[in-house]
C-alpha cells in the first residue's frame, strides 16, 4: 500500500467537545474508528497531512491504512468527513474498519475516457455532458476499484450513454443496476448547442434590447423638437414685444 494511503494516528482518551476544540486549535483532527463488531476508538490525526491526502479523489473510495505509534495498523474506509463551513479546515472524521470477508458498499467516482476521440468530440457545436459523477457499488475489499471508467470514444451527436452500458469489473456490483427499477439512468450525452442557447445568446439579446432602447429614445427626441428647427440647432429666442406708441 502506498504511503499516500497510510494515515498516522494517535489513540486518545480525552473526548468531548472541549477536547475536540483544543485539538483543532493545535492543528489536529479528532476522529473515530468503528465497525467490525469491535468497540469504537477515538483517534487524533495531523491536519496538514490529511488535508493534503484529501486532494486526491481516490482518498474517499480507497481502502486506507491507519497506523499508530505502537506498530498496530488497521485497514479502513472513510465514512464521514466534516468540514468547516468557510475555513479550509477538517472538523471531524469517521472511519470504518474493513474486513476481508465483508462486502463493502461505497461510492466511487466515474472517469470518462475517449471523449476527444469520439465523433461527438470532433463535431463543432456539440457538447458532451457528464450527468452522473459517482455511483455506489458493492464489492469485497480485494475487488474494490478506485473508480469506474465510462468509455465515450464511440459517442456521436445525439447519442447517450446509459447506466446499463457500464460494465463493472469482475466482483463489483453497481447498486443502481441491481435495484428493482426498470427506468435506466442517463450517465452522459452529446447534444447540439443552438444559437439560442448559452451565454452568447444572452449577450446578443442584451445588445438587441439596448439598440431598440436607443432607437426609441432617438424617435422621442425627434418628436419633441420644433418642426422649424433642425435637429441639433439652438432654437431662436422669442423677439421682445414692440413698444406701443402713445
Amino acid at each position: 500500500m502506498s504511503d499516500s494511503n497510510t494515515i498516522t494516528a494517535e489513540i486518545r482518551a480525552d473526548v468531548g467537545k472541549g477536547a475536540s476544540r483544543r485539538l483543532r486549535r493545535s492543528g489536529q483532527i479528532p476522529a473515530v474508528l468503528y465497525g467490525a463488531d469491535r468497540d469504537p476508538v477515538a483517534l487524533t490525526l495531523d491536519h496538514t497531512s490529511v488535508m493534503h491526502a484529501t486532494e486526491n479523489e481516490s482518498f474517499y473510495s480507497s481502502i486506507l491504512e491507519i497506523a499508530v505509534a505502537d506498530g498496530r495498523s488497521q485497514q479502513v474506509i472513510v465514512r464521514d468527513l466534516q468540514r468547516h463551513p468557510y475555513k479550509p479546515q477538517i472538523m471531524h472524521m469517521d472511519f470504518m474498519r474493513v474486513s476481508e470477508a465483508e462486502v463493502l458498499r461505497i461510492s466511487v467516482p466515474l472517469r470518462f475516457a475517449g471523449e476527444e476521440e469520439s465523433p461527438a468530440g470532433k463535431t463543432s457545436g456539440v457538447v458532451i455532458q457528464h450527468l452522473v459523477t459517482e455511483l455506489e457499488i458493492a464489492a469485497l475489499p480485494k475487488d474494490l476499484p478506485e473508480f469506474l471508467e465510462v468509455d465515450l470514444s464511440g459517442i456521436d451527436a445525439g447519442d447517450a450513454v446509459m447506466l446499463s452500458d457500464i460494465e463493472p469489473p469482475e466482483g463489483v456490483e453497481i447498486m443502481a443496476q441491481a435495484a428493482d427499477d426498470e427506468q435506466d439512468i442517463m450517465v452522459a450525452n452529446a447534444m447540439y448547442i443552438s444559437e439560442s442557447q448559452g451565454p452568447g445568446a444572452a449577450a446578443a439579446a442584451e445588445a438587441e434590447a439596448l439598440a431598440a432602447e436607443e432607437g426609441e429614445l432617438g424617435i422621442e427626441a425627434a418628436e419633441e423638437a420644433p418642426e422649424d428647427v433642425e435637429p441639433g440647432a439652438e432654437p431662436e429666442a422669442d423677439a421682445p414685444d414692440a413698444e406701443q406708441e402713445d
